[in-house]
């Protein structure tokens, strides 16, 4: 078997098994919450469907990291480790979703949409937005909840006091942190200082994204098989310059990308508010009469396709776009010379590397 047959089927095995322990835990929940109600299973069900599918980003930043510490290939804590951490992304779609009013997620409704539209076929009272809206916060809750437990399930090495409880705990926190920002900046960021706009934006990427997708799920892995201070700085140092990246090119996306490819409808972000990295640029950047259109436009649900036409022309024409691309170059290249630093084994070494490369390069 060559060595690219070893990884690449490694990897499959870790996503099958993350697959079936997550279908395993919410099966044993499942008998639990139906002896509660039958009416809890469409909660129950749109956290089947969330988990199933996706990248696996997180869990296999998990993984890789378990390994290029000397894990077990396969083994059974870090396969629970991977389905905490698909469970906490869950709960983290869930709330962003309704935070950010989006009616989609990986091509579908999102899952307050499923509930809003439940109660519309159901012919129920009330307003069904809110009953959506409600119900989906409840399903996110439950998620973290789940995540939680599902850690609990490692066993000592993830013990309070841990060194893996404490990376798993502080992610959290942080991701809740981010969020507060980003919903922050969308509304005081038009009457703060202009000029520290893409600081402030960077910090919300770090916090809300790039240390959960990338480096608290590295070093999770690693802690959990024994790594040294040193092998988890050096984790660090990859990890989270990776994980602006891939931020950063999800900023990108959120206004250029493809419908058919990200899932999501074109200029997203723009109806959302978002003032990100990008939008900021393009604010310090643009001429006084354009930053002004692009403040007036942010946040407005019912954003034409010609605003958002204007909006993307004024980001390319100020260099915004081009700055962004740039900035995506630099921590790219950044993590990648991290990663070249790292006394890691050839296997989880060229995992990380492809990982890495998927990340900064992807188009959904």
């Amino acid at each position: 078997m060559t060595a690219a047959e070893q990884l690449r089927n490694e990897q499959a095995d870790f996503v099958a098994g993350v697959a079936g322990e997550l279908t395993g835990f919410l099966t044993a929940r499942q008998s639990v919450m139906s002896g509660i109600s039958p009416d809890i299973e469409p909660i129950m069900g749109s956290i089947s469907n969330l988990v199933t599918g996706g990248k696996r980003l997180r869990a296999l930043m998990c993984y890789w990291g378990w390994r290029g510490a000397g894990g077990e290939a396969g083994a059974s804590q870090v396969v629970t480790a991977g389905a905490a951490l698909e469970l906490f992304q869950a709960a983290a779609l869930i709330h962003d979703d309704i935070i950010d009013r989006s009616d989609t997620r990986r091509g579908g409704p999102s899952v307050h949409r499923r509930f809003s539209q439940l109660h519309t076929s159901q012919g129920w009272a009330l307003d069904s937005e809110r009953f959506g809206q409600a119900a989906a916060i409840l399903a996110g809750d439950l998620c973290l909840s789940f995540s939680e437990e599902a850690f609990t399930d490692i066993g000592e090495r993830a013990a309070s006091g841990s060194r893996a409880r404490l990376i798993f705990n502080l992610m959290r926190a942080e991701v809740m942190a981010g969020q507060y920002l980003d919903i922050l900046e969308e509304v005081a960021g038009p009457v703060r200082d202009r000029a520290g706009a893409v600081g402030r934006a960077q910090s919300i990427i770090r916090f809300k994204s790039a240390k959960y997708s990338t480096e608290h799920p590295l070093a999770l892995g690693g802690a959990l098989a024994g790594a040294s201070n040193e092998l988890l700085r050096g984790y660090s140092a990859f990890a989270l310059p990776l994980g602006e990246a891939f931020q950063l090119r999800d900023d990108v996306l959120g206004v250029f990308g493809d419908p058919l490819t990200t899932g999501k409808p074109a200029g997203d972000d723009l109806r959302e508010g978002k003032r990100t990295v990008l939008v900021a640029l393009a604010l310090d950047q643009a001429s006084p009469e354009e930053s002004a259109f692009i403040d007036a436009s942010l946040g407005s649900p019912d954003l034409s396709d010609a605003d958002i036409r204007e909006i993307r022309r004024i980001i390319e024409e100020s260099g915004a776009l081009q700055a962004t691309e740039v900035l995506i170059d630099e921590f790219g290249a950044a993590a990648f010379d991290a990663l070249d630093g790292l006394a890691l084994e050839d296997l989880p070494k060229t995992a990380l590397r492809r990982l890495a490369e998927a990340t900064v390069s992807r188009a959904s």
